[in-house]
């Protein structure tokens, strides 16, 4: 029997932010992502989350380069609110 991509991925308002995430669990595509962006392939995501399959991981690359600049994007958007926030908090010291 084989499985759909669809049917190993999952978005449910008020989880994860509503953000597309793997069926079943807690990691987003956006967090898949951002490993394989910092040079992590699907072996070495697989060993920092060891409960995920090879598929769920190759399936959240696959959303990922399917939507790549939708995503892209959102991840710009909270590293920029990370950075004002990490400016916010330390103060005017953190800006040098």
């Amino acid at each position: 029997m084989s499985t759909t991509l669809d049917a190993m991925l999952a978005k449910t308002p008020g989880v994860c932010g509503g953000r597309v995430r793997l069926e079943g669990t807690r990691i987003t595509v956006h967090r898949i992502a951002t490993l394989y962006k910092q040079g992590q392939n699907a072996e070495e995501i697989a060993q920092t989350y060891p409960h995920l399959s090879l598929g769920q991981i190759y399936t959240a690359l696959a959303y990922y380069h399917a939507n790549r600049q939708e995503i892209d994007g959102e991840l710009s958007v909270a590293d920029a609110e990370y950075d004002r926030l990490r400016r916010e908090h330390l103060g005017p010291e953190s800006r040098s």
